[in-house]
C-alpha cells in the first residue's frame, strides 16, 4: 500500500458536459428494456470478448426485487456468450451470499441455475497489480478471476449508500474484490471495530483502484453494459429491505469505456426532471459518490466525453436530454 493518503475532493459536486475536457469515447443506447434490447446492444460490443467469459453481474439477495432480470440473462447468454460463466464473491456483510454454502443456496432461490455460476473466491484469493494507486499497489480479488480470457461488467445501475451509485465502477470494484480480504482494503481502517468506516472520497477512490486491477488485468478484453431500470437508492445487497424505487426507468447503455458508460448513467438521471431525479441525486452527492468519476479520469481509465449512438434508430446521435424525454413515471411490473 502507498504511503500518499489524502483523497480527493468534490465527489458532491455534478461536473457538466460543457466544463469537461479531453477526448471522446461511443457509448450505445437502447431504450429497449427487454430480453431483446440487452441482446442488441450486447451486439455492439461483444465482439471484443474471446474465450472464456466472466460475467460479472449481482445475483442478488434472496428474492431481491431490482436486480436484472434472470430471463434477459439467461437469454443473454444462451444465444450470445455460450462461453460464459456468471461470477461473483462472497460478501464482506453477514447476509444471504456471506458464506460459499449460504451464496450458493441464495443463486437457487433466485434462479441462477441455468449456467455455471462461479464464486470466485470459494479456493482462495490471487492478488492483482495496480497501475498508478494511491491507496493500494495490488488488490486481493476472488482467485477463480485469473481463469478468464474475457469480462463482461453486465451492470444493475442504481443508488447505492456508501458509493452514492452502483455502475459498472462498483460492480467491477466491489465485485471481484473478495469476501474477506479486498473487501475489507476497501472498506475499513485497518485497526477499526467499524467495518464502514472509511466514507466518501476515500471509499469512492479505493473501489476505483480495485476495479483497476481487473482493468489493467483484461486490457481491451472487458465490456460494460449498465441497466438503468428499477433504480432504488438502496444497493441491491439491500434485497427486500430496499426503499422503493421512485426514478423512472431510462434505458441500457454499453461502451467499452468504463468511465464513459457510468459518466453517461449518471447523465441521464441528471437529464430527468427535477421530480424524477431528485432521490437519486440526492443520494449521488451525499455520499460524494461522483468522485467515482473523476478519479477513474485521473487515472486513465476512460473518457468522460462521448458520442451517445441510439442503436433503436439505426446509431443516430442524441443528447441525453433527448434519450430521456418520453420516460414515464415508474411502475413495478
Amino acid at each position: 500500500m502507498s504511503d500518499q493518503k489524502t483523497p480527493g475532493t468534490g465527489g458532491d459536486h455534478y461536473i457538466s458536459y460543457e466544463e469537461r475536457t479531453g477526448d471522446e469515447s461511443t457509448v450505445y443506447f437502447t431504450k429497449n428494456l427487454t430480453a431483446e434490447g440487452l441482446h442488441n446492444i450486447f451486439q455492439k460490443v461483444g465482439g471484443h470478448l474471446t474465450g472464456k467469459v466472466a460475467v460479472k453481474l449481482h445475483t442478488g439477495e434472496k428474492h431481491g426485487p431490482n436486480i436484472i432480470p434472470r430471463p434477459w440473462v439467461e437469454a443473454l447468454i444462451k444465444n450470445d456468450i455460450q462461453n460464459g460463466n456468471i461470477v461473483e464473491t462472497n460478501t464482506y456483510y453477514e447476509g444471504d451470499r456471506y458464506t460459499t454454502e449460504a451464496h450458493r443456496e441464495t443463486l437457487k432461490v433466485n434462479g441462477w441455475t441455468f449456467c455455471p455460476v462461479d464464486i470466485m473466491d470459494e479456493d482462495g484469493t490471487a492478488l492483482f497489480p495496480i497501475k498508478g494507486g494511491k491507496w493500494f499497489k495490488e488488490m486481493s480479488v476472488g482467485k477463480n478471476l485469473a481463469n478468464y480470457d474475457s469480462f463482461l461488467a453486465l451492470t444493475h445501475f442504481k443508488g447505492h449508500t456508501m458509493g452514492g451509485f452502483g455502475g459498472s465502477n462498483k460492480n467491477i470494484g466491489i465485485g471481484c474484490a473478495d469476501g474477506r480480504i479486498g473487501k475489507k482494503w476497501i472498506h475499513t481502517v485497518e485497526g477499526s471495530d467499524n467495518q464502514w468506516s472509511i466514507a466518501e472520497e476515500e471509499f469512492m477512490e479505493r473501489m476505483t483502484e480495485s476495479t483497476k486491477s481487473v482493468f489493467d488485468h483484461f486490457g481491451d478484453k472487458i465490456v460494460y453494459i449498465n441497466v438503468l431500470r428499477n433504480m432504488s437508492v438502496s444497493c441491491d445487497c439491500e434485497g427486500v429491505a430496499a426503499e422503493p424505487v421512485v426514478t423512472p426507468n431510462i434505458g441500457i447503455v454499453a461502451s467499452t469505456d468504463i468511465l464513459a458508460v457510468d459518466q453517461a448513467s449518471v447523465d441521464l438521471v441528471y437529464a430527468l426532471n427535477e421530480h424524477d431525479h431528485h432521490a437519486l441525486v440526492e443520494r449521488m452527492e451525499t455520499c460524494h459518490g461522483l468522485r467515482q468519476l473523476t478519479y477513474m479520469k485521473e487515472l486513465g481509465m476512460g473518457n468522460d466525453r462521448y458520442h451517445l449512438l441510439d442503436i433503436d434508430e439505426n446509431d443516430k446521435e442524441i443528447s441525453v436530454k433527448e434519450a430521456v424525454k418520453d420516460v414515464k413515471p415508474f411502475h413495478a411490473e
